[in-house]
């Protein structure tokens, strides 16, 4: 799937705030989300089989390289449900054409 004709994703990305105990921390930014379109390619997956087991679905999620502000706090909703990040994005520069954000996405448990 193509990033410019791939799926919408909607991702908010991370900043610092105070907490209650007026810690400085960094979270998934309330201001968001930014919608952006990406390619999604499946990395691995392990199936629940039995009720009870959890199921682990990773993704590589693939944007445009003017993308900034996304850590492993960040948020991500695509295809109905919501992700976390779990490996750092990793930019990849290349040609004009072929720049880009990789990141790895695990499905959240419903």
């Amino acid at each position: 799937m193509q990033r410019r004709r791939g799926v919408t994703a909607r991702i908010w990305k991370s900043s610092y705030r105070t907490d209650h105990r007026g810690n400085r921390v960094l979270v998934a930014d309330a201001d968001g989300p930014y919608e952006v379109r990406c390619a999604l390619i499946p990395q691995r997956s392990a199936r629940a089989e039995v009720p009870g087991q959890q199921q682990i679905n990773i993704t590589r999620m693939i944007v445009d390289p003017d993308l900034e502000g996304v850590t492993l706090w960040s948020r991500i909703e695509v295809l109905g449900s919501v992700w976390d990040v779990v490996t750092p994005p990793a930019y990849h520069h290349g040609e004009r054409h072929t720049r880009h954000w990789s990141i790895d996405i695990r499905e959240r448990p419903s």
